[in-house]
């Protein structure tokens, strides 16, 4: 995203800086948040509540803008994401610069949010300009606890469904769907100088970063992503009956999750496993089958 004209909204009393020292090309609140309709987060769902649609709009402006300014923004993206925790901690003592976090704000007061996860896709994206690489499965598994498993813990926390058990289960969703993403977007990934595939699982099947470089997959990446994603489908299958211990929307939900990361891995296997050659993106009647197969069995 390059600069442009697009300014920060002022609230009554901010000050002069009000862009909190990041990148003011990607902090317009008005553009953050017409992304959600073409993401995977719950709050495209039009069956949630309308105060939970509410709180998750504004969790997805947080998450959001936190990955574009540890994917985008112009200048030192570390400093820019220590000023962000410097904002997002005035959440929970004061008033916020940034837009974004003063719409998080009575969200964050009024569900008493902890600051953990947030605090947790923040550490993500500075591991991101500091990491390329993962030599083992448990270190990448340690980045999606980061990266991907606090969305599933705020969500838990907005449906005031959060337990130790429920949060176990959701954070074997959020890996799981996290390193689906990743198998997607190998190809997406490298052009970024960023391999999140185990470097040991690499060497296991004789893959060099050449071969995920190539317009199509060889033989042994296929059966590296192949290997990669049976570790997904279990820890789907693991995370799944958290849709069972839900009733309601709030079951629809969790299950819309399942569902989706069900439903990208079959699309992966329809393309043979070459994530090079094809985008392995579900169509909606997978999706809807997915879905379908998880309320029915609660599993």
């Amino acid at each position: 995203m390059g600069s442009d004209s697009r300014g920060l909204e002022r609230a009554p009393g901010a000050s002069d800086d009000d862009s909190a020292g990041i990148d003011a090309a990607v902090i317009d609140p008005d553009v953050v948040m017409r992304q959600a309709g073409h993401e995977n987060f719950p709050v495209a769902m039009g069956i949630l509540r309308p105060d939970h649609r509410r709180h998750l709009l504004a969790v997805y402006g947080f998450a959001r803008l936190v990955d574009d300014i540890g994917d985008e923004a112009e200048g030192d993206r570390v400093a820019q994401l220590d000023a962000f925790e410097g904002d997002l901690r005035r959440v929970y003592t004061g008033t916020p610069k940034l837009e974004v976090l003063r719409r998080l704000q009575p969200s964050v007061r009024e569900l008493d949010l902890p600051i953990e996860p947030f605090l947790g896709l923040i550490e993500a994206n500075r591991q991101d300009q500091v990491v390329r690489r993962y030599a083992t499965y448990e270190d990448l598994v340690a980045y999606c606890a980061l990266s991907a498993n606090p969305v599933g813990r705020i969500v838990l926390h907005v449906f005031g469904r959060a337990s130790e058990e429920r949060v176990a289960r959701s954070d074997e969703i959020c890996t799981a769907l996290q390193i689906v993403e990743h198998l997607q977007d190998v190809a997406e990934d490298l052009e970024r100088d960023r391999i999140y595939l185990p470097k040991e699982d690499l060497d296991r099947f004789d893959v060099t970063e050449a071969d995920l470089a190539a317009p199509a997959a060889a033989p042994s990446v296929r059966r590296l992503i192949a290997y990669e994603t049976h570790r997904a489908t279990q820890l789907l299958r693991l995370g799944a009956p958290l849709a069972g211990t839900l009733r309601g929307r709030e079951r629809l939900a969790i299950a819309g999750f399942v569902a989706g990361g069900r439903a990208a891995v079959a699309a992966i296997k329809d393309v043979g496993f070459d994530v090079l050659a094809h985008r392995a993106k579900p169509g909606k009647a997978t999706l809807l089958r997915e879905l379908s197969g998880v309320l029915v069995r609660k599993r």
